[in-house]
């Protein structure tokens, strides 16, 4: 094959994978189930893509090292500070909960397909690992009760790291086994990798701690520093490498006066590259023979995993709980598998292959059609299951808030007289801290960023408003959330002067999003008027107080309009500052400042 030919394949394989994204992105479903099913189409099914064929002998060092940056990616989201606040039955789920489940699907999976108890077990502890990229787009579809929704958002960020943790141990303990002197052999996995994981962690801690290296180079120094520990610990010791990343991962997240919020963005994009090459070669290189081989047995596991396991995985675990009935049946249903199994599992294929385990080339064709079968099934039924067992969420009535400067927290405080979920997002941790001394809940970063995408808790969210000194972030953040949440829920403050530069940001010379105060106001008049000692009025218009009442007895004030609460408790924002009157029996809720005496 010549050089352009594979040139231009893989230029391909990018154009597909960012097609599938898309595509994900656009129906808010799973990335994975997209790439998995576009690789079995352009691979086995047409034959277009031959990967092993088109990469030769970079084929296997390209998925070594893209599983160990996605290893990587993972783990370091495991910091033990943001998660000891975490419910019990949580806790309970991502263990316990985790081990029976591993158990009983092990065992289904060396009784019903055959295989042996190593290959078996192995799939077992594939199969419990979830993750965010997952559960947190079903969420936004299904929209169960917040604790709920809670729930499986922690179980998917906390079994992440701690499933791929578990899923490399099992591996290496079984590779271990077919040496001699296997507990030696095991020993020294153990040893090297969390040696060298440690010791990694410590130096990129150290370079970022004290400056040794400017902080654009930063990311690049940590790439280049875990694919060469990857390599050396694998030099050291056979297989040692995953463990070895992972370790390094954990301990860089948990490092202390480490600010990595700049290399989870640069690892969240590649990432993401990674994801969408990868899955789309590794799907192209299964053999349709290879589901052939599996037959109807495969079918009966994969029941037994969505109707035995997982169900008496939770109801066990959560026994203790104060969960209800129809709580643990609804989390008992919901458990759709991701990126860490795919990837893990079809690298560990591939090495068990090598080494002849009997068997080995169905582990990936078995686990993707879990990931399949789960995010398709669970995407389709989860809704209609949440409101069977009545815990789906109602119309949800809070605010996002982009931005937690002055304006913001003065409009979220007057949100919050009125019962509803506030939760503020600033990348400015000064003004982040201050939302959090005022009692807000907050997010410390981008909101429209990937990692914002699993981690912004978004549970009870219905509405967005923009608010940040930064018109342009104001439109970015409106057109983003324009697309979950539609442009009447979404609220930008503008300043009309700006009209030209806004217009590039729309659709066909209309916004994505709606113009907060119309654009007649913009975030420098709100903030002086603040500095002056503005105040936030709650005036409720009757038959004895008209509208015309309140216009006359403000007339000599400095007055903008925020929004009105209907009669039930409906907040309306105001997008037409000289047309809206609120009814009687409504509040008018706005910023006064009143006329110097």
């Amino acid at each position: 094959m010549s050089s352009e030919t594979i040139a231009l394949t893989l230029a391909s394989i990018g154009l597909l994978g960012l097609y599938c994204q898309w595509v994900a992105w656009h129906f808010k479903l799973p990335a994975i189930l997209f790439l998995l099913v576009s690789g079995l189409i352009v691979g086995p099914i047409l034959g277009v893509l031959q990967p092993q064929d088109t990469l030769g002998e970079l084929y296997f060092p390209f998925i070594s090292l893209a599983v160990a940056v996605i290893l990587f990616e993972g783990s370091l989201t495991l910091n033990f500070k943001q998660i000891r606040g975490i419910s019990k039955s949580v806790w309970s789920i991502v263990t316990l909960g985790a081990i029976i489940s591993w158990a009983m699907t092990s065992a289904a999976t060396h009784y019903l397909l055959g295989f042996d108890w190593a290959l078996s077990l192995l799939f077992g502890s594939l199969t419990v690992v979830t993750g965010p990229t997952v559960i947190v787009p079903l969420l936004r579809t299904v929209r169960p009760s917040s604790k709920l929704s809670n729930i499986l958002r922690w179980e998917g960020i906390l079994i992440d790291p701690l499933g791929a943790l578990f899923v490399v141990m099992v591996y290496e303990f079984i590779v271990s086994q077919s040496q001699v002197n296997s507990l030696i052999v095991f020993g020294l996995i153990l040893l090297i990798g969390f040696a060298l994981g440690i010791a990694a962690g410590a130096l990129v801690a150290a370079i970022i701690r004290r400056h040794w290296l400017p902080e654009y180079l930063q990311p690049f120094a940590v790439l280049v520093i875990l694919l060469g520990v990857f390599t050396a610990s694998n030099y050291l010791e056979h297989e040692s490498g995953l463990l070895t990343v992972t370790v390094m991962g954990v301990w860089l997240a948990n490092a202390k006066g480490v600010n990595i919020s700049h290399i989870l963005h640069f690892k969240e994009n590649l990432t993401i590259l990674f994801i969408s090459g990868l899955f789309i070669l590794l799907a192209a290189s299964v053999e349709l023979g290879d589901f052939e081989q599996l037959g109807l047995s495969a079918l009966v596991l994969f029941a037994f995993i969505q109707l035995v396991s997982r169900p008496v995985s939770i109801f066990l675990s959560t026994l203790k709980s104060s969960l209800e009935l129809q709580e643990k049946a609804f989390l008992a249903w919901v458990a759709p598998r991701g990126i860490v199994a795919a990837a893990v599992s079809s690298l560990f294929a591939l090495k068990l292959t090598h080494l002849e385990v009997s068997q080995a080339n169905l582990l990936v064709p078995l686990i993707f059609m879990v990931i399949i079968g789960t995010v398709v099934l669970q995407s389709a039924t989860a809704r209609p299951v949440a409101r069977l067992l009545g815990v789906a969420e109602p119309s949800p009535r809070g605010f996002l808030i982009v931005g937690a400067n002055d304006v913001a927290r003065t409009i979220g405080t007057a949100i919050k007289n009125y019962d509803c979920r506030v939760l503020m997002s600033d990348t400015n941790w000064d003004y982040v801290s201050k939302a959090r001394m005022a009692g807000f809940e907050s997010y410390y970063g981008n909101p429209t960023s990937s990692h914002a995408d699993e981690y912004l808790d978004l549970i009870g969210i219905g509405q967005v408003i923009s608010v940040t000194p930064d018109q342009h972030l104001n439109s970015v953040a409106g057109v983003h959330f324009s697309h979950e949440f539609g442009a009447r829920k979404v609220f930008s403050l503008q300043d009309k002067k700006n009209q030209d530069s806004l217009d590039k940001l729309s659709h066909n010379g209309e916004h994505s999003y709606s113009l907060l105060l119309g654009g007649t106001i913009g975030y420098k008049q709100i903030a002086s008027l603040i500095a002056q000692g503005a105040e936030v009025k709650h005036t409720r218009i009757s038959d004895s107080f008209t509208f015309e009442d309140y216009q006359l007895q403000y007339q000599s004030a400095t007055v903008v309009p925020l929004f009105v609460v209907s009669t039930a408790q409906h907040i309306n924002l105001i997008t037409q500052p000289d047309s809206f009157k609120p009814e009687s029996g409504e509040i008018m809720v706005a910023l006064v400042k009143n006329a110097p005496e």
